[in-house]
């Protein structure tokens, strides 16, 4: 009987140091990405603010709405760089994290992730040129309620959504190859496929609401399956992983919702 209540004793120990490793690990994964959005969020205001200019004289280009742009604004949205610009961000996740991960230290990792965030605010700049500032501040607080409450929902439930994993990626995969068909579609005819954008933009809220929930579970589940290792090295290169993901999870919904619910200029 002893033998079993000290058993007992350091199953609960265990089980309590974990959860409590648990509740540090997720703060790191929170803490990280809410680095990563300001990073991406301050890239995006201070680019697209030197892409602008007010004197007639200096602007290399004018958009649809009257805005000036700068020789700068002009390479970035007008010339074929801005491929490039939307491209990289999508490059850095196939093939820098991978490398990253094998190959840097956890400080290594996080740097790697801090630096996509600024490509990323490049790469979405022109949100504050396209859409106003108030629609753009109005559509990140639904954002940030609806993935605070997704997170919260896929880290307390005790549904196994890790079913949803395939499919959601097969969505995504999806959204991809949807979103470049109707970017070719206009380039070449002027005009993008009618409605594909709408329909677009709502499967793609609710594609990445699927991931924040989904994510989150998972990325619980790892620390507990590699908790009892103790390899605080690869724990913390998941939570920066773990980051990323949730980081995606957040700006891909922000940015579908933009295009449903923003006002533009």
């Amino acid at each position: 009987m002893a033998e079993y209540q000290t058993i007992r004793t350091a199953g609960g120990v265990r089980a309590a140091a974990i959860d409590e490793g648990l509740r540090a690990h997720m703060n790191k994964v929170y803490g990280t990405m809410s680095v990563g959005m300001f990073i991406t969020f301050a890239a995006a205001w201070a680019i697209s603010g030197l892409a602008v200019t007010n004197d007639p004289a200096a602007a290399a280009a004018t958009l649809g709405n009257g805005t000036m742009l700068s020789g700068l604004g002009a390479a970035i949205y007008l010339s074929p760089l801005r491929w490039v610009i939307m491209l990289a961000p999508l490059a850095f996740i196939f093939f820098g994290f991978g490398a990253a991960m094998n190959r840097l230290s956890a400080a290594g990792v996080q740097t790697a992730f801090y630096v996509f965030a600024v490509l990323m605010g490049l790469s979405i700049s022109s949100i504050f040129l396209v859409f106003t500032g108030f629609s753009i501040i109005q559509v990140f607080l639904v954002t940030a309620i609806a993935f605070a409450g997704l997170s919260l929902w896929g880290y307390t439930t005790k549904k196994d959504i890790s079913g949803w994993g395939s499919f959601l990626i097969m969505g995504v995969i999806g959204l991809i190859a949807a979103s470049l068909l109707n970017i070719g579609v206009a380039y070449f005819t002027g005009a993008p496929v009618a409605g594909l954008d709408l329909a677009i933009s709502i499967l793609g809220v609710l594609i990445f609401a699927g991931l924040t929930a989904y994510d989150t579970q998972n990325i619980k589940n790892i620390y507990i399956q590699h908790a009892a290792a103790g390899d605080q090295e690869w724990l913390g290169k998941a939570a920066i992983m773990g980051a990323l993901s949730l980081y995606l999870d957040f700006i891909n919904m922000f940015m579908f919702l933009l295009q449903l619910l923003g006002n533009r200029e």
